[in-house]
């Protein structure tokens, strides 16, 4: 274990998403030490995973990459991947954080040539795509990732692709010998920004997602229309790769349900809302998109957006909590239920079906510090002294907006933390 690398006048921030920059960054831009700690090999979070945001239907690019340039700008961040926050102690102002490093086999000698990819064959599920595909296991995590450096898989080590690659670096950037390290910081305050993660669909057993290869989540739907995704932006079906023009979006899959997710995800509307127009983008007046919902959600100013929906001859509305799916001999999953306006049973057959997954946060699993609350769902609130609080979708279901609002409010109750530590140790 090595010696402290920080003090009680730093802040930090677990979680390298949108939120987690976001405070970071705004909490150095006021002349503040951070340590920005992600546990994957790149920044960006789910954010990066993104095809579009809703409403302007542009590119995560669009802020990821001004973030980017801010924190390669600013030296009062310093920022670890691959680093899991594995232990906390202490009281507001004085905290001590374990983390554990894991490698990554490559230094920061790496320029990012891709020629260490070329030279193993040994290829791994794709997390990017959420596994939709495979990746080599020497590989960079994603177009925009930073650091901009590749990573070697630990399942390489040892193998004769390892030496492989070790061969193939011309500038001597991969270390095979690099091990874990655990490191511990002096902290005067935490943000949360753990991010959420979709809700378990196969937990939804009516639904038939792991069981109905044509039954797909909204996550692995934004990576299909991407053209970087695993399909080159075809909206095709997994189970015979032909081309979906009817598809079926079923929305509170997990939320809003005392079996499952109890709170409203927020985003899901939204998301079905957005994701219709990706396929019209791709089939024009031939494409034919269903929405089922309870109630469509989409408040502020993104009303206009689900008006402008509404007004698509390819988008089509059924208020209706789906009962059931099953599938057809061709592959088609047919969808099971009542339309509570007309009160009238249905048994409609779709191309593919696209489950608008729940929200729930991201640290629900992990050890948090005894003192710090969360609420019913898991989502963190913070710690009753305020030297902890929560941040983004750690703290509440929100999309990219009113994530990176709330990640700037972190960065301010952060900042007083600090500044009041910093007047009772003068």
């Amino acid at each position: 274990m090595t010696a402290p690398i920080a003090t009680s006048q730093t802040i930090l921030v677990v979680g390298g998403g949108i939120s987690g920059m976001t405070a970071a960054l705004e909490a150095a831009e006021c002349g503040r030490d951070v340590v920005l700690v992600e546990r994957n090999a790149a920044l960006g979070g789910r954010t990066a995973q993104l095809y579009r945001y809703f409403p302007k239907m542009c590119h995560p690019t669009c802020g990821l990459e001004i973030n980017l340039r801010r924190l390669k700008g600013n030296r009062r961040v310093r920022v670890l991947t691959m680093v899991e926050l594995v232990g906390i102690v202490g009281t507001r102002g004085n905290y001590t954080a374990t983390l554990k490093i894991r490698p990554r086999y490559v230094t920061e000698r790496c320029t990012a040539c891709g020629d260490c990819a070329k030279a193993v064959s040994s290829e791994i599920p794709n997390p990017y795509n959420y596994g939709l595909d495979t990746i080599k296991a020497a590989h960079l995590p994603h177009a925009m990732a930073y650091p901009q450096r590749y990573v070697l898989d630990p399942s390489l080590i040892g193998t004769p692709d390892a030496e492989r690659a070790l061969a193939a670096c011309k500038v001597g950037a991969i270390d095979l010998s690099m091990q874990e390290e655990t490191v511990e910081l002096a902290v005067g305050a935490v943000v949360w920004a753990t991010g959420w993660k979709p809700y378990d669909a196969a937990k939804i057993q009516p639904y038939g997602y792991g069981r109905f290869a044509n039954v797909i989540t909204s996550v692995e739907f934004e990576r299909m229309a991407d053209p970087a995704g695993p399909t080159g932006g075809k909206l095709l079906r997994p189970s015979d790769g032909k081309e979906a023009k009817n598809i079926a979006f079923i929305q509170c899959a997990g939320s809003r349900d005392e079996n499952h997710l109890r709170h409203c995800s927020r985003i899901c509307c939204m998301a079905s809302l957005k994701q219709t127009q990706y396929v019209r983008d791709a089939h024009g007046d031939g494409a034919k998109s269903t929405i089922y919902y309870i109630d469509i959600r989409a408040i502020d100013r993104f009303e206009d957006f689900y008006q402008m929906v509404q007004r698509d001859s390819t988008v089509s509305f059924v208020k209706s909590k789906v009962a059931r799916i099953a599938q057809a001999d061709n592959g088609d999953p047919v969808l099971h239920g009542v339309d509570t306006e007309g009160y009238h049973r249905y048994a409609t057959a779709h191309d593919l079906v696209v489950l608008a997954i729940g929200m729930e946060p991201e640290s629900n699993g992990i050890t948090l510090p005894a003192d710090l609350i969360t609420d019913s769902s898991g989502f963190i609130e913070g710690t009753m002294d305020g030297g902890m609080c929560g941040a983004g979708a750690a703290s509440s279901p929100l999309d990219v907006n009113r994530s990176v609002q709330s990640a700037t409010g972190a960065a301010l109750r952060a900042i007083k933390v600090i500044h009041q530590t910093a007047k009772e140790e003068a």
